[in-house]
């Protein structure tokens, strides 16, 4: 049985193998973990669909694999072959591989077709890269990538356009005339750093380089604008330090996050089009009316983003468990694929480490983002009086195609609003 790559959920097509669990000759059962797969930012093991022998393994660590792509070859349990044994009845050719045992003969090659699809599957590419194509009116299948196993980066897609670009300049009616190839990027390509002193290199990991091309994704294609403020935390501090004990003997700790939670799911009622995804080829706005909050997680390997699913129906104890819960498998790289998709809205809390404002890059496909800062003391003017307030620093970043400044700024006041509006009866346990 030929085992394939199978649909990763939420427009991804292609991960690099992390890991592989499993070798030739070993023997698996259904569901077990067979390799490790990193995928815009998400790991996740890949479980066989059956139980039998691993005959052969098509992958190596590093390799990047697109959905529908055979992995792992398998002698199915209970499946008898005319020779008596179980197995795979197939007459496929059969050729010694160098380590001496018999192996299948690949397929032949299958020429690409028009619409970007090679058998009826897509082109290794990223969303936003067949997004831009598809606004373009460019054939994806005309774009040579230069990524692992053939991925078309947004690099392919410039020098395509680059090139169509000087192909028309020389002729009358340039289409495409307008637009201005970016620079390649890697701009350290061919220098000599060891030429001005000593150098050492490491290699990127395959989730580094995951989270790089989502990043450099979701920078250029969406417009970004961040707003930034403070909210006073005044009172949440002082309810943290009350009933921190009491959540600590039900095994959570009472932090911020989950108070930021709360108020934000209160905020994207009023204002669902920060809980919601642009659909650039329909030209429609998708509005959500689900709230999973996407928690970014500082972790040895890189920057990941467990969800949390149905925010509002859960209390702040809850949302203190399920944080806890997400972070340590987060860090241990326990998380499932599924753990990482479906967000609508994501937090990404620096307090801990400390730092006040920054500019959060949206989580596309989501629309928004709210960045934490780490709170501190300061001397406000209330009421015709100064006082000692915890201030928290704040960075809403957001689709300027689809939100403008005033809807940031709206959405910032009701935010005010929300965390002054927390009460002993909000955080209070039953005994």
């Amino acid at each position: 049985m030929e085992v394939r790559l199978p649909p990763l959920g939420e427009g991804a097509d292609s991960g690099s193998v992390a890991g592989i669990f499993i070798k030739v000759g070993d023997k698996v059962v259904k569901d077990q973990p067979i390799l490790e797969l990193e995928s815009e930012k998400a790991v996740a093991s890949i479980p066989s669909p059956t139980s039998g022998v691993v005959m052969e393994i098509h992958v190596r660590g590093g390799d990047e694999v697109r959905v529908g792509q055979i992995i792992v070859t398998l002698e199915e349990d209970d499946i008898p072959t005319r020779s008596g044994k179980r197995g795979d009845t197939s007459e496929q050719p059969m050729s010694v591989a160098p380590t001496g045992r018999l192996v299948k003969e690949p397929a032949p090659p299958v020429a690409v077709s028009r619409g970007a699809m090679i058998a009826g599957i897509p082109l290794p590419a990223a969303p936003s890269v067949r997004r831009l194509a598809r606004e373009l009116g460019i054939d994806l299948a005309k774009v040579r990538g230069s990524g692992r196993g053939g991925r078309i980066v947004m690099d392919d897609l410039r020098q395509y356009i680059q090139s169509l670009q000087q192909t028309a300049s020389r002729g009358s009616g340039a289409p495409f005339a307008h637009i201005t190839p970016a620079p390649k990027s890697g701009q350290a390509q061919g220098i000599d750093f060891s030429r001005w002193g000593s150098v050492s290199r490491k290699k990127l990991s395959t989730l580094r380089q995951a989270i790089g091309r989502k990043m450099v994704e979701s920078w250029t294609s969406i417009p970004h604008v961040t707003q930034f403020d403070d909210l006073d935390i005044t009172d949440i501090e002082r309810l943290r330090l009350i009933y921190d004990p009491f959540y600590k003997k039900k095994g959570a700790h009472l932090t911020l996050t989950p108070f930021i939670i709360k108020a934000l799911v209160s905020v994207l009622k009023k204002y669902p089009v920060f809980n919601s995804s642009l659909d650039v080829a329909a030209n429609e706005v998708v509005l959500k009316d689900y709230y999973h909050i996407g928690i970014a997680v500082d972790t040895e390997q890189g920057l990941m983003v467990p969800v949390i699913r149905e925010v509002e129906k859960k209390s702040i104890l809850e949302l203190c468990i399920d944080l806890k819960s997400l972070a340590e498998r987060a860090r241990q790289r326990k998380l499932g694929m599924e753990e990482m998709q479906g967000g609508s809205f994501t937090i990404s809390n620096q307090g801990a480490i400390g730092g006040r404002h920054f500019t959060p890059i949206i989580n596309s496909p989501e629309v928004a983002i709210l960045g934490v800062g780490r709170g501190s003391e300061q001397a406000v003017a209330r009421k015709l009086r100064i006082e000692k307030r915890v201030l928290l620093p704040v960075a809403l970043s957001y689709d300027h195609r689809l939100i403008d400044g005033a809807d940031a700024a709206r959405f910032i006041m009701a935010l005010h609003e929300q965390v002054a509006g927390f009460k002993d009866s909000d955080v209070r346990l039953e005994q």
